[in-house]
């Protein structure tokens, strides 16, 4: 029997027979296993429209969720996300040493039911059953990610809620949000009024590619999230066990904040929120006000998110205002530099020193390491060259695997005419599929918490960095709407999903162009608007105007 599983538990073993949820099935639980239950009651709910009561004891209970351990890991750990699940005829238990195993084990009879069962209301009058299984699990890596550019073009906070859903499905754990860029500011920072006021919207997008001369669309565009907004999606990923780890992207990408204030900028001149794509040559001046401007959004930040991480930018930051601004030279002297060139270095320190204090450590893209390095207790995305991983181990720096040939969920899904508009490049599910985050594990160990890379870290000893983990990119530039941001991650996303849990020989052992007809029908079910495997519907392609392909760099 094939379950379609995504991704590939470490041991399934099918069993004869099925388990019928029933109008007299209940859940027992108690303690932090009782938030997972109300998970599993949330979706038997809506796939039998049974309201399955979750009990502290019941004698007669046909589903039991239990807690073997102490419920203490520090994220990311994978043995915090290890279960058993056992279903037979008559019973079904799921244990965890922590409830983040529990809550990835409900996430797997969600995939166990029905398709049908995934849908907005039930489909009535036929018995919800789940096959009988035993399933022990564990991930490959602790850190498994998807990032949403918002920036860009800005998402409603109802499609962040539905994200978080379709991650946790596909058991990733972190949703990382870019929530600052030059094309927009999208969080209040009390004490900084125009950065919402002014630069959450500009005056228009260009039309089509950025490259291909078509004009501007004349429709501003634009929005922010309150801070409410933002805890609000805290706390719905938090009951999934997801962290959502902010992105404040500083020094450069900074044009929606010189628009609202300029005289944080080198020239002091206004520039408008940017209405296209690409890199721009504004940065912050190296100057008290702008390190105090980064320190007040910080900690409006750190009061928000729960992150023990969070994501300081870092990358595309040009040094050609540094290099005509006698201020930035008269700057990088009195630190003692020697060049305006390590001024990005220097502001990353500064982040760095703030956000510890406030028990948070920072991460960055690799441009961090760059010119200066980053600080010790960087953890840094990897995100250019797959080798810089290697470079960054061996500098001690723990890092987190997000190549763009590999994961940049913006680039096209094929080569084929008829894609709707992406950035460039070109990232088939199969390329995805066969990329492997740590390839140098000669054992394969499926059980090491996190991975080592390559053998640039070899005789390191205790200086050597860990590989967290994978995250997939969704860059927005070209991704305006959530169904377009659908059509691109899936089902692309699914097989991220499969390599940040999955082991290589699981993988090779169950190849996932197997296991994805059948769990398309989930994401069917969920109304998600996927990419079909043979190519997009008419509906989805790109025709011949604004959204027409286009592979000009």
């Amino acid at each position: 029997m094939s379950l379609d599983l995504i991704p590939q538990p470490r041991s399934v073993s099918p069993q004869p027979g099925t388990f019928t949820v029933a109008s007299a099935t209940v859940i027992a639980a108690t303690g932090d296993a009782t938030g997972p239950a109300w998970l599993l009651h949330d979706a038997l709910r809506a796939g039998s429209g049974m309201a399955v009561p979750v009990v502290p004891h019941s004698e007669s209970a046909a589903i039991t969720l239990r807690l073997t351990g102490d419920g203490h890991q520090d994220f990311p750990s994978t043995t915090a996300e290890r279960y058993r699940l056992n279903v037979t005829e008559d019973a079904v238990t799921i244990e965890a040493p922590h409830p983040a195993g529990l809550v990835r084990a409900v996430q797997t009879i969600r995939q166990l039911l029905p398709a049908d069962t995934l849908r907005a209301a039930p489909v009535l009058g036929r018995p919800i059953e789940l096959p009988c299984v035993s399933i022990d699990d564990e991930p490959r890596f602790g850190w498994r990610g998807v990032m949403l550019d918002v920036a860009r073009h800005f998402q409603p906070k109802e499609f962040l809620l539905r994200l978080i859903d379709l991650a946790a499905l596909h058991q990733l754990n972190v949703v990382h949000l870019h929530l600052t860029d030059d094309q927009g500011w999208r969080l209040e920072v009390p004490g900084w009024p125009r950065l919402t006021e002014v630069g959450s919207w500009r005056s228009e997008t260009v039309l089509g590619h950025a490259n291909s001369g078509l004009g501007f669309d004349g429709t501003p565009h634009g929005g922010y999230y309150t801070a409410a907004d933002l805890k609000e999606v805290v706390a719905y990923a938090a009951a999934r066990y997801i962290t959502v780890v902010p992105e404040i992207d500083l020094p450069g990408h900074v044009r929606s904040v010189l628009a609202a204030y300029p005289e944080l900028g080198n020239t002091g001149s206004a520039h408008p929120v940017a209405t296209t794509f690409g890199i721009f040559p504004e940065v912050l001046a190296p100057s008290d006000e702008a390190l105090q401007f980064a320190r007040d959004v910080f900690d409006v930040v750190t009061e928000i998110f729960d992150s023990p991480y969070v994501h300081i930018g870092g990358d595309e930051c040009p040094r050609t205002e540094w290099l005509a601004s006698p201020r930035a030279k008269a700057r990088a002297d009195e630190l003692d530099l020697g060049s305006t060139d390590r001024l990005q270095s220097w502001f990353t320190a500064s982040f760095a020193d703030h956000l510890r204090s406030k028990g948070r450590r920072v991460i960055g893209w690799d441009e961090i390491l760059e010119d200066g390095g980053a600080p010790a207790d960087a953890v840094i995305s990897v995100w250019r060259e797959f080798a810089t991983a290697s470079k960054a181990l061996a500098a001690g720096h723990d890092v987190i695997v997000a190549p763009q040939k590999a994961v940049y969920l913006d680039w096209y899904p094929s080569d084929q005419p008829d894609e709707p508009l992406h950035i460039h490049g070109h990232l088939p599910l199969e390329t995805i599929s066969e990329f492997d985050p740590a390839p140098a594990d000669p054992a394969d160990d499926e059980t090491e918490h996190v991975r080592p890379l390559g053998d640039a870290a070899e005789g390191l000893g205790a200086s050597r960095g860990r590989v967290f983990g994978v995250q997939a990119q969704l860059w927005t530039e070209y991704l305006p709407t959530p169904r377009q941001v659908e059509y691109a991650a899936f089902p692309r996303l699914a097989a991220v999903a499969d390599m940040a849990w999955s082991g290589m020989n699981s993988r090779r052992d169950h190849p996932i162009a197997d296991r994805l007809p059948g769990h398309l029908s989930r994401l069917g079910a969920l109304g998600v608007n996927y990419r079909p495997l043979s190519g997009p519907h008419p509906w989805q392609q790109g025709g011949t105007g604004p959204r027409a392909r286009f592979d000009s760099r």
